[in-house]
């Protein structure tokens, strides 16, 4: 027993735990994969950030060069490369097309002109152009006079028993129905309503007015007329109940030119 007791602690051996010298093999090799793995490590986030950056200022500034280029490229590419037959046939086709089209108008805009001739009225006529508060009078196809005027105001105005009117001067074609020298102006309801007075009855001393209407007046019918003004600054303007204004020059002379049954055009 004592023998096989000799024997064990023979086998034993003391183990050291002080730490491997820095020369041994083992640590050496531990210490160069370790540096290998530092040294795998990828690149820090600032240089990656610096060459998106770096990237994206090329490619759009590439990008705005070519779009203010690209005119200038397009005409040296077709001055550069010969045009195709297809696009050759295509740009004649097209042409063609216009042509055709133009040739159309034109017989169209010469039917319509051979029309207004026919259906002008061959002795003077009066154009009123409420959008612009001119006038035209013209014979056949000559302008004898251009002038100004006032026309419809488009104000609102009511009554306390639930009438009302729009001072809208009326469009479209009108006849001359008669005509007036010293015109006396015959006040209809609402020019005392307008005034905030009661209104007279009909026939009433105190709805005629004289010298307020011009040396003349022709009539168009429904109470609307072509008559002078007291208000020469306001010509050109839209201030009038409906009628058209004119100027005392103006209307003398449409007055002269312009006859019974002679046309007036609203527009």
């Amino acid at each position: 027993m004592s023998d096989a007791v000799e024997k064990n602690s023979e086998s034993l051996q003391p183990i050291s735990l002080r730490p491997a010298e820095t020369g041994d093999a083992p640590n050496a090799a531990g210490a160069i994969s370790v540096r290998e793995k530092i040294g795998a490590m990828p690149a820090a986030p600032g240089a990656t950030r610096k060459a998106l950056v770096v990237g994206l200022g090329w490619g759009l500034a590439f990008s705005i060069v070519t779009l203010l280029l690209a005119p200038v490229l397009r005409e040296w590419a077709f001055a550069i490369v010969p045009e195709s037959k297809f696009a050759m046939q295509l740009r004649t086709s097209d042409l063609k097309k216009l042509q055709r089209e133009a040739q159309r108008l034109e017989k169209r805009v010469a039917g319509l002109r051979r029309r207004f001739e026919l259906l002008a009225p061959r002795v003077p006529y009066l154009v009123v152009n409420t959008s612009e508060n001119r006038i035209r009078v013209i014979s056949g196809a000559k302008i004898i006079h251009e002038g100004v005027c006032s026309t419809g105001s488009y104000v609102l105005l009511k009554a306390a028993d639930a009438r009302q009117w729009v001072f809208v001067t009326p469009r479209g074609m009108f006849s001359i129905l008669g005509k007036r020298v010293n015109p006396v102006w015959t006040k209809p309801d609402w020019a005392f309503i307008e005034e905030g007075l009661p209104v007279p009855p009909p026939g009433s001393p105190e709805r005629f007015e004289a010298g307020v209407l011009g040396e003349y007046a022709l009539e168009l019918g429904d109470g609307y007329l072509i008559h002078g003004t007291l208000y020469k600054r306001m010509l050109g303007m839209p201030v009038t109940h409906g009628c058209v204004r004119l100027g005392d020059d103006d209307l003398r002379l449409v007055y002269r030119n312009l006859q019974i049954g002679s046309k007036i055009f609203i527009y």
